[in-house]
């Protein structure tokens, strides 16, 4: 836990919550039991009481206050201590007592805003492997990692995580090195390369050459990384304390002069127990609680009241890529069907051999062919070449599924195949090429891609104040550029270890307050380095989570800019309550001085100004209220963005159709054509007409003015339009007038269509996604 002004003073006296809650509990029973007393006619056995139960936390205080003093801190603690302290040598117990519950209490709730989840290493240390299976001869020996030392031979089987840093020995392997790197796609090692330590055997069983013991290697590294980045970071100063520098020496002077002004301490006593600093105390706990809670109800996990309170002062924003930005691991992209070939033929063919691998690739071309409820056969006879694909048989016939020169061979690629190739190396993406009985079918692109909401959560960073956007990954610059330009981030730092991400996150925090959003275990020393660290905690990356002062539960990355945007909220609200409790404070002040309040009533004053604050930090439990607007139901929002999900399809074929005329001649265009046209108008056109006539009418009841829907109204106009022109194309063709210009036409329809709607659907769901936040 990180140390604040706040809790170190308690610290010192409280050395655990159940000890901290007995104070609060004992003020309570001893307000309680002296007022019995007071009511059976007991003043004195009242009095003792009250005093009994201020005692032990002026005693903490007093303790404290002196190691604080020696440290040259100063805090709102510092009032409260003289004012119960006086109350005491006066004979205002009642007084007294009642400055020590409110005092006990704020403590209790400060602790509970700032206590924050323990962030100890155990995760990333039970990653680490313990044992190594050790090459001795013929015999493999299991030995504790520790021992390796260097230049032993080390097996690594199928599935294990690479226990030091080697040399491989043998053919290659293909490792998993996103651990490390962040890049989804396993790749593959020759012989006499580097395995490091912390990257996953994601082929066959091989052999490494210890170059490292496992102290030295890099998956240690990234630990002592993490620890170094946790316990550099600077202890967080309580917001209440930076007003009492204020308020301290003026409680004094302004109690100093109504005792010397009157000749009676009691109204000095009168003026600290206004001046008793519960506002400043209570509002910033409460609000960041009730800010936390909000945040929590969105799926956005905050450990404590610092994080939160950098949180709202965030300037720069730092991404990893893989896995935050985008998708992570591979996805299908495009399919390059041959000319004559059907791309579901070659979907569905490419992932029945599949089925048989447990490779990440292998496991996206399933997922896809399932998600298009295509029926696989079963496969046979299968052989898997290691970090080149797989050949087998598929309703006897033989079927090669991997790189360019297991499928195709030595000879010159065809031009469709070329053509496929340059795709995929301005998309970065891998193309996974399939044959049956030695013919090429076809090709699958696959590769990462950004999140649906990923756009969005830039702008709305931007729209929460957010400054400078970072991008800092592991993976190739060329993948890193083409995903920067895509979301118009301020700067791109490719190609970096964890080390380096560190020291970019340094860079920037020394600048300015920066968060660090990331999700894998290359991603926790940059998260710990940061003034807050944001993870990606949907998926299980509890390396990532334990380094996090922030984890979104979600797999939502526009959950970052709702966290901002909410911490930004609570902060403000916490300063007005502060300094409209400061202003409460200073009118009993004033009242007190001038002997209109005696010292019971000025704490009960203070009490009913207690009650305002909370009430008004309250208000961080629900967002910001937009009058005359009420949010959109989410699950109106769900259904909506389901009917673009089932339109993905749709948008899917006539990508395919589209790359086909590319080819297509004749009768083959004029049913491809055909087929389009049977697409748009029967549904894409029809969803459209939906939208504008039953959507967009109730979805106005939600926003704050039409213009935004007139905008979207007319990109349905410009959809429908070319919707009619498709028509048009496709009513009059034959196979005979299908020439290269008229497919060309169409081509560029269709094209401008699919384009059309997924950017138009993205819109769509920016503004539904606003109108359930009620920001819109």
């Amino acid at each position: 836990m990180e140390p604040s002004a706040g809790n170190s003073r308690m610290r010192t006296f409280l050395t655990a919550p159940v000890l901290r809650r007995a104070l609060i509990a004992s003020a309570l029973v001893s307000l309680a039991a002296g007022l019995l007393a007071w009511a059976m006619g007991r003043v004195a056995w009242a009095d003792a009481i009250w005093a009994a139960g201020t005692a032990p936390v002026v005693a903490g205080l007093v303790v404290s206050m002196i190691r604080d003093i020696r440290a040259g801190r100063l805090g709102v603690d510092a009032i409260a201590l003289v004012s119960m302290s006086a109350a005491i040598a006066l004979g205002e117990t009642l007084a007294g007592v009642v400055v020590a519950v409110m005092y006990a209490g704020g403590n209790v709730l400060e602790d509970v805003a700032v206590a924050r989840a323990e962030r100890d290493l155990r995760s990333l240390i039970d990653r680490a492997p313990r044992m190594a299976h050790r090459r001795r001869g013929s015999s493999v020996d299991d030995i504790a990692v520790e021992h390796v030392a260097v230049g032993d031979t080390i097996v690594v089987r199928a599935g294990e995580v690479v226990p030091v840093d080697g040399l491989i020995l043998g053919q290659g392997a293909l490792i998993d090195e996103s651990a490390l790197t962040g890049e989804p796609i396993p790749v593959t090692r020759r012989e006499g390369e580097t395995a490091r330590s912390g990257t996953v055997n994601a082929g066959e069983t091989f052999e490494i050459r210890a170059a490292a013991t496992a102290g030295e290697s890099t998956y240690a590294g990234i630990v002592r990384l993490v620890t170094a980045a946790q316990t550099a970071k600077a202890p967080f100063i309580r917001l209440a304390d930076r007003f009492a520098l204020l308020l301290f020496p003026l409680s004094l002077a302004v109690a100093g002069g109504a005792w010397v002004a009157s000749g009676d301490p009691v109204r000095g006593l009168a003026v600290l127990v206004a001046a008793t600093p519960c506002p400043l105390i209570l509002a910033a706990p409460v609000a960041f609680i009730a800010g936390i809670a909000q945040a929590a109800r969105l799926g956005i996990l905050v450990k404590g009241s610092a994080p939160f309170e950098t949180l709202a002062r965030t300037h720069t924003v730092m991404f990893d890529k893989t896995g935050t930005l985008t998708v992570g691991g591979a996805r299908l992209a495009a399919i390059e069907a041959a000319p004559g070939e059907s791309p579901e033929e070659v979907l569905r063919t490419a992932a029945s051999l599949e089925q048989a691998s447990h490779h990440v690739v292998a496991a996206a071309i399933v997922e896809e062919a399932r998600r298009k409820r295509l029926q696989l056969s079963i496969p046979t006879l299968v052989r898997e070449t290691l970090g080149s694909g797989l050949e087998g048989e598929i309703d006897g016939h033989v079927v090669r599924v991997g790189s360019q020169q297991l499928v195709c061979g030595p000879r010159k690629p065809a031009e469709w195949a070329e053509r496929a190739l340059r795709r995929a190396a301005w998309r970065s993406a891998l193309c996974v090429f399939v044959a049956v009985d030695g013919r090429t079918i076809g090709a699958l692109l696959l590769g990462d891609e950004l999140r649906r909401e990923t756009p969005r959560a830039v702008q709305a960073l931007r729209a929460a104040g957010v400054s400078r956007i970072v991008m800092v990954t592991g993976d190739r610059a060329d993948a890193a550029d083409i995903i920067g330009a895509a979301l118009d981030i301020d700067a791109v730092l490719a190609d970096r270890s964890p080390s380096d991400k560190v020291e970019a996150v340094v860079t920037e925090q020394r600048l300015k307050p920066t968060v660090m959003v990331g999700d894998g275990i290359n991603d926790a020393p940059a998260l710990a380095a940061a003034g807050v660290g944001i993870a990606m905690g949907a998926r299980g990356a509890s390396v990532s989570s334990e380094a996090a002062d922030v984890v979104i539960l979600v797999d939502r990355l526009d959950r970052v800019s709702d966290a901002v945007a909410i911490a930004g909220r609570t902060r403000t609200i916490a300063l007005q309550s502060i300094v409209a409790g400061m202003a409460m404070s200073g009118v009993a002040m004033a009242f007190a001085a001038i002997g209109w309040l005696p010292p019971v009533a000025g704490a009960l004053t203070q009490e009913a100004i207690d009650v305002a604050v909370i009430l008004n930090a309250l208000r961080a439990l629900a967002p910001g209220h937009r009058f005359g607007r009420r949010p959109m139901p989410a699950a109106t929002a769900m259904a909506l963005r389901q009917d673009h999900e089932r339109m993905e399809v749709d948008l899917d074929r006539l990508r395919e159709i589209a790359d086909a005329l590319d080819d297509a001649r004749g009768a083959a265009a004029v049913a491809l054509i055909s087929e389009a046209n049977d697409i748009v108008s029967r549904r894409i056109a029809q969803h459209e007409h939906d939208d504008e006539a039953r959507v967009y009418p109730d979805l106005a009841k939600y926003l704050a003015s039409g213009p935004g829907l007139g905008a979207m109204g007319r990109a349905h106009r410009e959809i429908l339009h070319l919707a009619r022109l498709l028509a048009r194309l496709a009513g009059s063709l034959d196979a005979v007038d299908a020439d290269r210009y008229l497919i060309r036409d169409a081509q560029r329809v269709i094209e401008s269509v699919e384009s059309l709607v997924r950017i138009h659907n993205a819109q769509e769901e920016d503004i539904y996604e606003q109108a359930v936040s009620g920001s819109a």
